[in-house]
């Protein structure tokens, strides 16, 4: 299926945001730019936190918090850029912590694994060997957040704070992305009768069963 124009500009502007962040995040941890550094540290979360609670609450309330949450950042700005490298850990640090639980909880008895509801979406009805498949890649995915948060703890504390860096905002997605790789090619070598359906694809699938 090919994709429209609009489309296409519209990933391609997200990748230049992505793109555009990670060099400034870098930068402002290489030059100390504290308000910048905390200002960019801060700026998915209170996105994020913006959009679940526009979403969830009446619009109302959704202001009163968001005009609660400003007076809060106003209040204690200094020392958030005081201390902003430590925001930027406890974003990457909580990112990968809800990732690799969200995989793992769905592991449990009486669940079903989320890739194996992923997958149930795509291609379902699945095979037993198709589940357990995907059951074992969502223990794969919860190992590989649950790892990659581990590093970036480690070389917070034990290294200089330029390798973090370097981990944290150029290395990260790339090593996402060589998952999704490797996790595409031993599929095709297990699975080979499945057909195969992109990353967009996936995250379409994903966004419609979150919402």
């Amino acid at each position: 299926m090919s994709i429209s124009w609009g489309r296409r500009l519209l990933y391609a502007a997200v990748a230049v945001v992505i793109v555009a962040y990670t060099v400034l995040a870098h930068y402002s941890n290489a030059v100390q730019a504290r308000d910048l550094g905390a200002g960019l540290a801060l700026a998915p979360v209170i996105t994020i936190g913006l959009i679940l609670a526009w979403r969830w609450t009446a619009p109302l309330l959704a202001l009163l918090l968001a005009v609660a949450f400003a007076a809060l950042l106003y209040r204690y700005w200094p020392v958030l850029a005081k201390h902003f490298t430590w925001v930027y850990l406890l974003q990457d640090c909580g990112f990968n912590v809800l990732l690799a639980a969200g995989f793992g909880r769905s592991l449990f008895a009486g669940r079903v694994a989320f890739c194996t509801q992923l997958a149930d979406r795509l291609h379902g009805p699945l095979t037993a060997r198709e589940v357990l498949y995907t059951r074992r890649v969502t223990a794969a995915w919860a190992l590989f957040f649950a790892l990659i948060g581990a590093v970036t703890v480690g070389l917070f504390l034990w290294a200089p704070r330029n390798y973090w860096s370097l981990f944290a905002n150029f290395c990260t997605l790339p090593l996402v992305g060589v998952m999704f790789a490797a996790e595409y090619a031993i599929r095709r070598r297990v699975l080979p009768q499945v057909r195969s359906v992109g990353i967009i694809a996936t995250v379409r699938v994903y966004l419609a069963r979150s919402y």
